[in-house]
């Protein structure tokens, strides 16, 4: 049987049908008429950065805007995000702001870094991302999976916060995954940490902003505390975890992966110090990200019981006791286009931002020295031109045989050589994730307003809202 990192992304032998289904437009923030004064737009960055987009982003293929002196532009243009993550990608770095902000708690890691450091990093990283290294890596994803759906089925008999549910399950995949153990020991502080740092010193501030790098403003002094103690923490579960391999040997984790890979070119593995920040990188970056996704796909199918319906019956049908070969014979498709079309409608990464390093002409627009020039998914995602019915949720459009989204109309995952690295680890978690809630539970939604989204550095629910699980029948000997 093929892999499961093939098998996840493969097309069913026969096509489904979701024909017949109610249509979907789930509730999203009412669209600015016009661009935002820029006081109003400073604050969106910090508050909501998906508040910030004026109707006409959704309808024009490039928008811009006056910032502070440069310009800033929006992109919606595929062969124009094209140049920009392809073909001139080395004329765009992290804005001073997003350095600021992540490297307290990201360090120096792949996703924050630039030029020769990040080309080292990506090469030295990249076989720890084939899809043979993250088949390896399925067995701590399933029984992360599996305790996390315990944990769930406990707090199952009265109404639950599943975002915070999700939060825990993906934290727990991440730590598995990363260092062959469950978080019970770790994960509180872990979770206090990110809270700590999401909720007070996170958030991006004007000076964050327009302050040049180097430059320290008010927020640094707390972020440079933070990361005084973070360190430490971080330090403190490798050498636990390295002991612990010392004693029994090779673990297959992805800490095993990291700490064994060795740049193509020089042959030298990564420092303590490097090690840390990409384990910080993994953690950090993975698990917010998926555990927004299950969100948004529990809720889309909370609002819609009868499309839920058919995605329960073919989890029941597969075999999720084999991890391995679960979704080899592509049994698993609507559950699979589903958390596709969610992270259409929710991306992640609502945002894409860089800062030109030197003059560029992006679609005949002039791009000058110290520009911002982003891609939003968000935007994309949603763009009338490039998708039918765009507010709709229809996972038909993902479905085996259904016609592709065009090249940079549709990016979750980013494009170019910053691709997430991860991204196929995210999907099998995910599809694995969503495949085994709905094989044992009926999401029924307890809270009746609409739950929106909003942004500042991934696409959550504005607030939190609770669900109630009904317990299915039970399954057959061998089945979730």
């Amino acid at each position: 049987m093929p892999p499961l990192s093939d098998a996840i992304a493969s097309s069913a032998r026969t096509s489904p049908s979701l024909a017949g289904l109610p249509r979907l437009v789930p509730p999203h923030p009412a669209l600015a008429e016009h661009e935002l004064p820029l006081p109003a737009y400073l604050r969106s960055i910090r508050d909501n950065g998906l508040a910030g987009f004026p109707r006409r982003a959704f309808e024009e293929p490039i928008t811009r805007r006056g910032l502070l002196g440069r310009s800033s532009y929006v992109l919606s243009d595929p062969e124009a995000i094209r140049h920009f993550l392809v073909e001139n990608q080395a004329n765009y770095a992290r804005t001073s702001g997003t350095v600021r902000i992540l490297r307290p708690i990201l360090g120096d890691g792949l996703l924050i870094s630039e030029g020769s450091a990040w080309r080292h990093q990506r090469r030295t990283l990249a076989p720890a991302f084939t899809p043979r290294a993250i088949d390896g890596l399925v067995p701590h994803i399933a029984a992360a999976v599996d305790d996390g759906m315990e944990r769930i089925v406990a707090e199952a008999a009265g109404p639950i916060d599943l975002f915070m549910a999700f939060h825990r399950l993906a934290l727990e995949i991440a730590g598995r995954s990363m260092f062959s153990v469950g978080m019970d020991q770790y994960g509180p502080e872990l979770r206090d940490f990110i809270a700590e740092y999401s909720i007070k010193i996170g958030r991006p501030h004007l000076l964050d902003i327009v302050i040049p790098p180097g430059w320290p403003v008010p927020l640094d002094w707390s972020r440079a505390r933070f990361r005084r103690r973070w360190i430490p923490f971080l330090d403190r579960i490798i050498a636990a975890r390295q002991a612990a391999t010392r004693e029994a040997g090779h673990s297959g984790d992805l800490l095993d992966l990291l700490a064994t890979a060795r740049n193509p070119d020089t042959g030298a593995p990564f420092s303590a110090a490097e090690l840390r920040d990409q384990v910080a990188t993994m953690i950090l970056a993975g698990h917010e990200t998926t555990a927004g996704t299950l969100f948004w796909a529990a809720y889309m199918l909370a609002l819609a019981p009868e499309l839920q319906e058919r995605l329960a019956a073919e989890a029941r049908a597969a075999d999720l006791t084999d991890p391995t070969h679960c979704q080899s014979d592509g049994r698993l498709p609507l559950i699979r286009a589903t958390v596709d079309e969610t992270l259409r409608l929710y991306p992640a990464a609502f945002v894409i931002v860089r800062r030109a390093l030197g003059p560029d002409t992006i679609a005949g627009h002039p791009v000058k020295k110290s520009d911002i020039v982003m891609v939003s998914p968000w935007v994309l995602h949603r763009h009338r031109t490039l998708w039918s019915d765009p507010e709709a949720f229809d996972p038909s459009r993902f479905l085996p045989g259904a016609k592709p989204p065009a090249r940079f109309s549709y990016l979750p995952f980013g494009a170019g050589p910053r691709v997430c690295i991860g991204a196929q680890f995210a999907l099998i978690e995910t599809v694995l994730s969503l495949a085994r809630l709905l094989a044992r539970f009926r999401l029924v939604l307890e809270d009746r307003e609409p739950i929106l989204p909003h942004a500042v550095v991934t696409t959550q629910p504005q607030r939190f809202a609770k669900f109630r699980l009904i317990p299915r029948d039970p399954l057959s000997p061998g089945s979730p």
